[in-house]
């Protein structure tokens, strides 16, 4: 299994057991705010170049 399969899957199961436990909307509040907090607390230098490297290159 590829590694970005792996992290698919991880984020399938995540977002089942938040749906599950917390609820449809507080769970999805919590899988697109947690990686958009994480990119707005990068400095600019560092969102520029997430920005520059493409989706294949993120992964490794």
């Amino acid at each position: 299994m590829s590694t970005r399969a792996k992290v698919a899957a991880a984020g399938v199961v995540a977002a089942v057991v938040l749906f599950w436990t917390i609820g449809f909307w507080p769970g999805l509040l919590v899988l697109i705010g947690v990686p958009t907090a994480a990119y707005f607390m990068l400095d600019p230098s560092q969102r520029r170049r997430m920005k520059g490297l493409s989706r294949k290159q993120i992964g490794r």
